[in-house]
C-alpha cells in the first residue's frame, strides 16, 4: 500500500484549497470521475499531480491518519506502507516534513488503534540510479524509521537491474529490499528482482504465471507476492477479476497476499480487495484464511507477533 495512493478526492481538494493550488477540476465529483485509467502510466500521471497538494508535515500526518482509520475499520492489525521520497523532494518538500508527518501518525495509530507498522521508502524507477543514491543519502537522518527499501513507478522500460548497485548498498546496511515486478513488466523482471536485487518479496508479480519454472521457483523458495487484485483490473493488467491469476498462483503453492496498492484511486481498500476477489474467484473460507495467514507470515513483524496473529486467524 502506497500512502500517497490513499489521497481521497475530498482530501485532495481540501489540501489544494489550504495551499491555494488551482486544480483542473470543478468539484470533488469531477476529480473522482478522472480516476479512470487505461494503464499504469495514466494512473501515475494523476498520482504525481495529486501529490502536489501535500506540502507540510500536517498534510502527511492527516493523509496517514485517514488511512489508518480506514484500515482499522477493515480489521487491519499490521501495515507495511510505501512512500515515495523523490515525489516530494522533486517539489522541494523537506523529507523532515514527509517522514515526521507519516511516522507521527503511525506511532499514534499503534498507540490508539493497535495497528503496528513498518515503513518502506521506494526508489522511483523512471529516475536514475544516481538519483536513488542521492535519495538514500537524504534519508540518512530518518533511517531509524525505514525498515527496508522498495522500487516502484513506471515499470516498462525500467528493469530492476537498473538499480543493482543501490540495492546492494541498502543490503549492506542490513535492510531487506522488495521491488515491484511483473505487474506490466515481463517475467524476466521478476528474475532480475530475485537474482540481481535479491529481494525478499515481489510486489505484484502476477505475470510469473506465464513462466512455469518461475512460478515453481517462487513456490519452492516461499517468496511472497503482494498481489493487488482491484488495482490490476483498474490498470488493465488483467481483463477482469474473474481472469486474475491469483487462484492459479495459490494452487501452484505460491505465497500469495492480498493488498490494496493505491486504494483511493482504485476503489478498494484491503477488505474490499478480499471480498471482491473471493467472490470473483470463488475462494473458500479456508482459502481466505490461508491468504490472511500468509500475509502475516510474509510480514516483517517479529516471530512472536506473527504467531499471535496467526493464532487469531486460525480461530476465525
Amino acid at each position: 500500500m502506497h500512502i500517497e495512493g490513499t489521497l481521497e478526492p475530498a482530501m485532495l481538494f481540501a489540501k489544494a484549497q489550504k495551499h491555494g493550488i488551482a486544480l483542473p477540476y470543478e468539484s470533488v465529483d469531477a476529480l473522482a470521475a478522472a480516476y479512470n485509467f487505461s494503464n499504469l502510466q495514466s494512473f501515475l500521471d494523476l498520482y504525481y499531480a495529486g501529490a502536489d497538494v501535500l506540502r507540510d508535515e500536517a498534510d502527511f500526518y492527516d493523509l496517514t491518519w485517514a488511512y489508518l482509520l480506514r484500515a482499522k475499520d477493515d480489521g487491519v492489525v499490521h501495515a507495511e506502507i510505501f512512500f515515495d521520497p523523490q515525489t516530494h523532494t522533486a517539489r522541494n518538500i523537506s523529507l523532515d516534513a514527509v517522514v515526521n508527518g507519516i511516522v507521527n501518525a503511525l506511532v499514534d495509530g499503534e498507540a490508539k488503534l493497535g495497528i503496528t507498522w513498518r515503513l518502506i521508502p521506494n526508489f522511483l524507477r523512471h529516475l536514475s540510479e544516481d538519483d536513488a543514491f542521492a535519495t538514500l543519502d537524504q534519508l540518512a537522518p530518518h533511517m531509524q524509521h525505514c525498515h527496508g527499501f522498495g522500487l516502484d513507478s513506471s515499470e516498462l522500460g525500467h528493469p530492476p537491474s537498473k538499480f543493482t548497485r543501490v540495492f546492494a548498498k541498502v543490503r549492506t546496511m542490513g535492510l531487506p529490499v522488495v521491488a515491484h515486478a511483473g505487474e506490466e513488466g515481463p517475467p524476466s523482471y521478476i528474475y532480475e528482482a530475485l537474482d540481481q536485487l535479491k529481494v525478499t518479496r515481489i510486489d505484484h508479480g502476477i505475470r510469473a504465471i506465464e513462466d512455469p519454472a518461475l512460478t515453481a521457483r517462487l513456490a519452492r523458495d516461499k517468496i511472497p507476492l503482494t498481489v493487488c487484485p482491484l488495482s490490476n483490473v483498474r490498470l488493465r493488467a488483467v481483463t477482469s477479476l474473474e481472469a486474475h491469476p491469483l487462484r492459479r498462483l495459490l494452487d501452484a503453492g505460491c505465497v500469495v497476499t492480498i493488498n490494496s496498492d493505491d486504494p483511493a484511486y482504485f476503489g478498494g481498500y484491503v477488505a474490499e480487495n478480499f471480498i471482491a476477489t473471493a467472490k470473483a474467484l470463488s475462494l473458500s473460507r479456508d482459502e481466505i484464511k490461508q491468504i490472511a495467514r500468509m500475509s502475516i507470515e510474509a510480514s516483517w513483524l517479529a516471530y512472536d507477533e506473527r504467531g499471535t496473529h496467526v493464532e487469531r486467524i486460525a480461530r476465525c
